[in-house]
């Protein structure tokens, strides 16, 4: 069974810094681009960072361009997400999420996703 499992959420002050984590299993192939969402109730979800397994080309939303950094461990098939000077607007709940080989030119729309994860939630207070 394929999973996806994230971890690392929690509650920070603004401007602090977190690192998610989500570890894979049940995958039988290790080339998978390796992404993180995110979503408030009521919000449509977006595309904050993906990582290709290809050549580890990574790609950002422009909201935390600057401040977040992904990275993935290919012996793992692992991906982290690295957030600095974190704010209130960064408040939601993050996926992981696994699209076929690389990230595609929408992948923040998600559309190519084919494996999610459970979700962490990530508060920020002001």
């Amino acid at each position: 069974q394929v999973q996806l499992v994230e971890s690392g959420g929690g509650l920070v002050q603004s401007g602090g810094s977190l690192t998610l984590s989500c570890e894979a299993s049940g995958f039988t192939s290790d080339k998978w681009a390796m992404s993180w969402f995110r979503q408030v109730p009521g919000k449509k979800r977006e595309g904050v960072a993906c990582i290709s397994r290809t050549d580890g080309s990574t790609f950002y939303s422009d909201s935390v361009k600057g401040r977040f950094t992904i990275s993935r461990d290919n012996s793992k098939l692992s991906v982290s997400l690295r957030m600095n000077s974190l704010q209130p607007d960064d408040t939601a709940t993050y996926y992981c999420a696994a699209e076929w080989l690389e990230c595609g030119g929408a992948w923040s729309t998600g559309g190519e996703v084919e494996h999610w994860g459970q979700g962490t939630q990530v508060t920020v207070s002001s």
